[in-house]
């Protein structure tokens, strides 16, 4: 039987998608197969049709982090433990595989389509979801009353940081490239938005802390960013870096971080275990997932193109315009 997919034909840019055909893939021991509805975009997608960002060994070379749709086949004993059933509605995180009419994911890695969202909605949950909760609050170790500062405040990361992090009783500072979209940022429920193009944060941050600095900082920049982010955290901040959009070499006071005690982290996603993300996975349905069905926390589509549109959908990304989450659909063919 075979499928459509979004292949990358050769690396470069987003003009290299090409619509193709494979076969359905197999789900093994511990897995499903998922009959695909929409499949989230991600900056790594990017990454990886540009050739920066390779699949992990055994993961599909066909783009895609996570997807949303409905359960075909699958591990009858995994399913079980799950609760879950062929014919439930499920989102799901992969490694790969994700921009194709059928995609294989680990059960544990599956989550129930919360109450009242679309599948397009969410497709738009489990990247973002997963990398948030596993780098803010288990990496970073956010607390209620603590503050945070998200780099990015409109990418699908911040949208999502924002929401997470007021659901759960922080203070929210976010940075943003324009009125317009530091305007979003307010309206998802920050506190206070810096305009980086305009603004210093180091110097904004510190002045809308009193001067104490924020606890922890969530950063997709690195780069020239990790000099001021030390600056402006306060004792005992925690900065987690989770991309280089801004380079891979930083210089920073290092006494400030003996002085402040200061925690350095980052992590990648990716190439964990599946073991880790099931245990995400479950963070996420009991903290999260009553948040998205109470309508206390929204999933922020920006635009949604059909598959074969694919290459459109990367060109929108690459240009920064969009606020919250991309997300492909697939239609019967």
């Amino acid at each position: 039987m075979a499928m459509r997919v979004i292949e990358i034909s050769s690396f470069g840019g987003p003009d290299v998608l090409r619509l193709g055909e494979r076969s359905v893939p197999v789900a093994g021991a511990g897995e499903v197969l998922i009959r695909v509805s929409a499949s989230g975009i991600n900056r790594p997608d990017v990454l990886q049709r540009a050739g920066m960002y390779p699949a992990p060994a055994g993961a599909s070379d066909i783009p895609g982090l996570e997807i949303a749709g409905t359960i075909v086949s699958g591990d009858a004993s995994a399913l079980e433990q799950a609760q879950l059933a062929v014919g439930d509605r499920v989102c799901a995180l992969v490694a790969g595989g994700g921009y194709a009419e059928y995609c294989v994911a680990p059960v544990g890695q599956c989550l129930p389509v919360p109450a009242g969202l679309s599948d397009v909605e969410a497709a738009s949950l489990p990247e973002t979801f997963f990398t948030v909760w596993s780098n803010v609050f288990d990496r970073g170790g956010l607390q209620s009353g603590e503050t945070l500062l998200v780099q990015g405040g409109t990418s699908g990361i911040g949208v999502t940081a924002i929401q997470i992090a007021k659901a759960m009783g922080a203070k929210v500072i976010a940075t943003a490239g324009s009125d317009a979209k530091c305007q979003a940022c307010l309206a998802l429920g920050a506190d206070h938005a810096i305009d980086y193009k305009t603004q210093d944060f180091q110097v904004e941050a510190l002045r809308l802390t009193e001067g104490r600095g924020v606890d922890v900082v969530l950063d997709m920049v690195a780069g020239s960013y990790v000099a001021k982010e030390v600056q402006c955290l306060a004792e005992d901040g925690r900065l987690v870096i989770i991309a280089v959009q801004g380079g891979v070499q930083s210089e920073f006071n290092a006494a400030q971080v003996m002085r402040k005690r200061l925690t350095i982290t980052g992590s990648t996603l990716r190439a964990r275990p599946v073991a880790f993300k099931a245990q995400i996975a479950k963070a996420c349905l009991q903290q999260v997932w009553p948040l998205l069905a109470s309508g206390v926390i929204k999933p922020v589509v920006h635009s949604v193109f059909a598959a074969q549109d694919a290459s459109q959908a990367h060109a929108l990304m690459e240009s920064n315009q969009h606020v919250g989450k991309i997300v492909l659909t697939w239609s019967a063919a």
